[in-house]
């Protein structure tokens, strides 16, 4: 079974996109973005269908992207900011090694803009986007394995330290799974 071998959460403003592409050509996998996955799908950007079907439908066409991408994707894989508030998906990533870039206010405020056209910062930008990480900030720290913290770093320093994390934990599976492998003894007793 193909499965992603890192899952990136975080709020807008966090580097998943930017870090994931890091990642994946660090790795030399690929990287699936799930909203990039849910326009490809609908034929219209995440905007479009805000405002055309509405966010309940946006969110529907985000957990299929999800599903499908965490049962088949082998690289890294960026998730959209809100997609971890369904349950399902909370529960489908319990089974996967999920990391949280987290964003601080501030950050999040420079790295998306004041003039942004995303679709759940109308009005008050710097307003909308604290009642957002102040919402969400729960649901990513259960949902992950790992939390890096992303507020005065580079993309390239946030890709570093979770490659190193990903990769030691990898390396810890590893050996936790050999050493939970019965021993094979060859021959009968010699006594």
């Amino acid at each position: 079974m193909n499965r992603p071998r890192v899952v990136l959460v975080g709020p807008m403003g966090a580097g998943k996109t930017t870090v994931g592409r890091l990642l994946a050509s660090q790795w030399g996998v690929e990287l699936r973005d799930t909203d990039q996955d849910v326009e490809s799908a609908a034929g219209r950007t995440v905007s479009e269908i805000f405002v055309d079907d509405g966010e309940a439908r946006f969110r529907e066409l985000e957990r299929e992207a999800v599903a499908a991408a965490l049962a088949a994707h082998p690289g890294v894989l960026a998730l959209g900011g809100g997609a971890v508030l369904d349950p399902r998906t909370q529960e489908a990533l319990a089974e996967h090694r999920v990391v949280f870039l987290q964003v601080g206010l501030s950050d999040a405020v420079k790295r998306v803009g004041l003039g942004t056209a995303r679709p759940l910062l109308l009005g008050n930008v710097r307003s909308q986007i604290k009642a957002l990480l102040d919402a969400r900030l729960p649901v990513y720290q259960a949902v992950a394995t790992l939390i890096v913290a992303t507020d005065g770093k580079t993309p390239g320093e946030v890709a570093e330290e979770v490659r190193r994390a990903v990769e030691s934990s990898e390396a810890a599976e590893s050996s936790k799974a050999e050493s939970s492998e019965p021993e094979s003894v060859e021959g009968g007793r010699d006594d």
